[in-house]
C-alpha cells in the first residue's frame, strides 16, 4: 500500500500524540525512577584532596565530587569542584529544583542567572534560587576552579 503526502499529513497528529505519550510516560519513569534512588545519610569525615577522584570531560573540563548524600534533617546535599579550561563550560544555562551556590577558587567565570551576567574571580560566590535558569563559564585566559554546593531533594540527581 503507497501512502500519498496527504496520508502522511493526515496520520502525523495521531502520530505525534502517540509519541508524545509515550515520550512522556518514558520521563515520568525515568524521574521515579531517579527520585526513589535512596541516598545514605552522610557521615562525619575528613578527606585530603588528593583523596578526592577526579573525572575528565572530553572537552578537558574537570571534575571531583566531594559528598553526595543525605543530611539528617531529609535535604539532600551534593557538593562537587570543577575546573574548566579556558572557555569552557560544563553545560548550556538550565534550571533544576534544587538551590546551587558557587564559589570560585581561581580564575574568572561569568556567572549568568536569568540572564543577568556577572563575572566573579577568586573568592566570588554566586548563589542560584530553585527553577531560576542559570549557567556558568570560564572568560578567563587561564583554568577556573570552583566549588559547587547543591542543596534541595533533588540535589545529585539531575
Amino acid at each position: 500500500m503507497s501512502m500519498t503526502r496527504r496520508d502522511v499529513l493526515q496520520a502525523l497528529p495521531a502520530a505525534s500524540a502517540s509519541l508524545l505519550t509515550a515520550f512522556s510516560a518514558l520521563a515520568a519513569a525515568e524521574n521515579a525512577s531517579a527520585q526513589s534512588r535512596e541516598l545514605a545519610v552522610l557521615p562525619s569525615g575528613a578527606w585530603t584532596f588528593e583523596e578526592l577522584k577526579v573525572t575528565k570531560s572530553p572537552e578537558g573540563a574537570e571534575f571531583r565530587p566531594l559528598v553526595m548524600g543525605k543530611l539528617a534533617t531529609g535535604e539532600t546535599l551534593e557538593v562537587h569542584e570543577t575546573m574548566l579550561p579556558p572557555g569552557g563550560m560544563p553545560h548550556p544555562a538550565h534550571h533544576h529544583v534544587h538551590s546551587e551556590m558557587w564559589l570560585v577558587r581561581e580564575g574568572t567565570v561569568e556567572f549568568n542567572v536569568m540572564g543577568k551576567k556577572k563575572n566573579i574571580g577568586p573568592g566570588g560566590f554566586a548563589f542560584v534560587a530553585s527553577n531560576e535558569e542559570h549557567g556558568i563559564t570560564n572568560v578567563g585566559k587561564t583554568p577556573a576552579k570552583y566549588f559547587v554546593v547543591a542543596v534541595g531533594t533533588d540535589a545529585g540527581l539531575s
